[in-house]
């Protein structure tokens, strides 16, 4: 799949492994078109759940900046919202694996898994608000739904990366152990989701899914426009130019 995303299929266990790790899993077109492809594919008959890994030192840095700012503003729904779409409405639950940041776009990844298993060493943050960028509604609504509105404004309006058991103490994410013991933990899940009734999990993956969708229905139009000027702004294009830089942004409001 483009030489970005790797998948294994073992007994009931698909593993869907991101594969760039010179680029810290940065998530390119090409990525994001490969991980669309995996959740939107039917699951086979003997498939009873996936598990969603990363190489390397870094989870995910989130969007690829570069590519961003090349390709510039897309209106609409975002390739990146399509793929978290597809893993929320996904058949299976889905377990990850993080190891290292899981920044931006790579914590929302994180946070679109039914179970988020982190090593100690794990680190979690939206840097949105520091490269002048603001998440779409749909984005928003999943802190909402995991952080409340106390973790939410800290994640969202500070930026600021938070340590895993940060994350596992406010019920954002399933488990945390040590490195020497975070394959232990991860397969007491998957031997659990894999024993259980694939037809009950199915159904109940849905309803929690749906039982949450009561934002759906909130008028947003205004708070869109906000977002889109954000995105629009000379301050999002400083501020990805900026990291890309590994340099301080001068953010002018405009």
């Amino acid at each position: 799949m483009a030489n970005r995303v790797r998948v294994d299929v073992a007994g009931p266990v698909k593993t869907v492994t991101l594969t760039r790790p010179e680029k810290r899993n940065a998530m390119d077109t090409a990525m994001l078109d490969a991980l669309y492809e995996v959740f939107t594919e039917a699951p086979a008959p003997t498939d009873r759940l996936i598990v969603l890994r990363a190489e390397g030192s870094t989870y995910c840095s989130g969007v690829d900046l570069k590519e961003r700012l090349a390709l510039g503003v897309t209106l609409g729904e975002s390739p990146v919202e399509r793929v978290f779409h597809a893993m929320e409405t996904h058949p299976l639950p889905i377990v990850t694996v993080v190891e290292g940041p899981a920044i931006a776009g790579g914590c929302e990844l994180a946070l679109h898994c039914e179970f988020i298993v982190a090593s100690e060493d794990a680190r979690f943050g939206m840097s949105l608000a520091q490269v002048g960028l603001a998440p779409t509604w749909f984005l928003a609504k999943k802190l909402m739904e995991v952080a409340g509105p106390v973790g939410t404004r800290e994640i969202l309006l500070l930026g600021d990366p938070m340590p895993a058991q940060w994350m596992h103490d406010r019920g954002l994410i399933a488990r945390v152990a040590p490195k020497d013991q975070l394959e232990a933990e991860v397969q007491k899940i998957v031997d659990r989701l894999s024993s259980n009734a694939p037809l009950s999990l199915k159904a109940m993956k849905a309803m929690i899914v749906r039982q949450l969708a009561f934002r759906d229905g909130t008028a947003h139009d205004d708070v869109d426009a906000l977002v889109q000027a954000a995105r629009k702004s000379d301050d999002s294009k400083e501020g990805m130019s900026a990291r890309l830089e590994k340099r301080k942004p001068n953010f002018s409001g405009t």
